[in-house]
């Protein structure tokens, strides 16, 4: 199984983490601690030997009411990942590989998992586009969104790197952000995997049932 197991000392002794420029570029280094890369290309899951605590994250769900992270997905397997809906390529990839791998779960465990998509461009992304945009993907997803500097805050807790949105020369608005997926587990309720964006269907369909119990993968 492709699973490596670290240590957060090993992490935070990497370099800053590399934000991803969706579209396919690479930002440089920024001032954020890589907590969360570190493993080779070969290897899925990274196990941590000290899991992240699940943020106190107040925003606002694609019906437009206050949704709260920890409370709503209290023992309950959970996928959080941190993206924005005009992504060309990493973001819908990341939640359409998860959304496949989803479907290969028992019904039972389908319901049971809660995947969040929390947007890092909340100025565009409002509660009706991203309802719109995870239709695509997966009607049962949730999507949040709200104050970008609680949106950052919450993802740096988490070892995850997200700047502003900006415009480019050319006009597009690129928002730089980590591309990793927390895994939380429904026994701990704290983050205790995190896959890249290099993870594929298979490494979802095969962790997934095991994420469910909480169990390594």
């Amino acid at each position: 199984m492709r699973t490596t197991r670290v240590t957060v000392a090993a992490l935070l002794a990497a370099a800053a983490l590399t934000l991803t420029a969706c579209g396919g570029e690479t930002a440089k280094p920024g001032s954020v601690t890589q907590i969360s890369g570190g493993q080779s290309t070969t290897k899925a899951a990274t196990v941590l030997d000290r899991p992240f605590t699940k943020p106190e994250l107040l925003l606002t769900d694609t019906t437009g009411k206050p949704w709260n992270l920890r409370e709503q997905t209290k023992g309950k397997p959970t996928l959080i990942y941190f993206g924005y809906t005009h992504c060309p390529d990493v973001c819908p990839l990341t939640m359409s590989n998860i959304a496949v791998a989803k479907k290969a779960l028992p019904k039972a465990d389908q319901d049971n998992l809660q995947v969040v998509f929390v947007t890092t461009d909340p100025e565009r992304d409002t509660p009706d586009s991203l309802a719109s945009w995870l239709r695509n993907q997966d009607p049962a997803f949730t999507g949040l969104t709200g104050d970008f500097a609680t949106i950052q805050a919450a993802a740096r807790s988490l070892g995850i790197g997200i700047e502003a949105p900006k415009k480019e020369a050319n006009g597009d608005v690129v928002s730089m952000h980590g591309a990793q997926v927390i895994a939380f587990s429904p026994k701990t309720d704290e983050g205790y995997v995190l896959y890249g964006e290099g993870t594929t269907v298979d490494d979802y369909t095969k962790d997934l049932p095991k994420i469910i119990k909480g169990e390594n993968p």
